[in-house]
């Protein structure tokens, strides 16, 4: 027996989880600004892994600088970490196609349409993504990949089914997920 459920806010996001998942498996700056502003960013030599190393005006590309001028003020009293995703971000959007950038300025907007509550919402899920185990992210990427190349009314059946499922129901359909992917990953070589 199905539970009536009430409009919240995880509908909101359910509506936009498809969107969602796109930016942050293909790490536009979508993607990053979901994290928080701590947005997007240029690899620093001697910049030790994992460690966020200030980045200097002067090492940006003119097209990063372009890209970051209302920042340009203020970039020294920007703290290392910001600096850097900013530079990385600005020279992930410079290699983008038209195209990529088309999709990157639509998911933006949707971003910007979204509450603080639902943004809240999406920070967690992207944190709980980034703690899974490689494979796993690889996993939930595949299986994105494979949503997307559904007919648009198998996509949008699919969403209603989980709108309408109970807590229970999804855990159900998740873990059937997680079986096919398993046969799928011993079936190949």
């Amino acid at each position: 027996m199905r539970v009536p459920r009430s409009p919240d806010a995880s509908r909101p996001v359910a509506r936009h989880l498809p969107l969602l998942l796109l930016a942050l498996l293909l790490g536009t700056p979508f993607a990053a600004r979901a994290q928080s502003d701590t947005a997007v960013a240029v690899d620093v030599p001697g910049a030790s892994p994992g460690a966020a190393a200030a980045v200097p005006w002067s090492a940006l590309s003119a097209g990063q600088q372009r890209l970051l001028q209302r920042f340009e003020g203020r970039w020294d009293s920007l703290p290392p970490g910001r600096q850097d995703a900013l530079a990385r971000g600005a020279g992930r959007w410079l290699a983008m196609t038209p195209e990529q950038r088309s999709r990157g300025r639509q998911q933006f907007e949707q971003w910007r349409g979204l509450s603080e509550s639902d943004r809240a919402v999406v920070r967690e899920r992207w944190q709980r993504f980034r703690e899974l185990p490689p494979g796993e992210q690889a996993a939930v990427r595949q299986s994105y990949q494979r949503f997307r190349q559904l007919p648009p009314e198998r996509r949008q059946q699919l969403r209603r089914m989980w709108n309408e499922a109970t807590p229970g129901e999804r855990q159900r359909m998740l873990q059937q997920m997680r079986e096919r992917q398993q046969r799928r990953q011993r079936r190949q070589p």
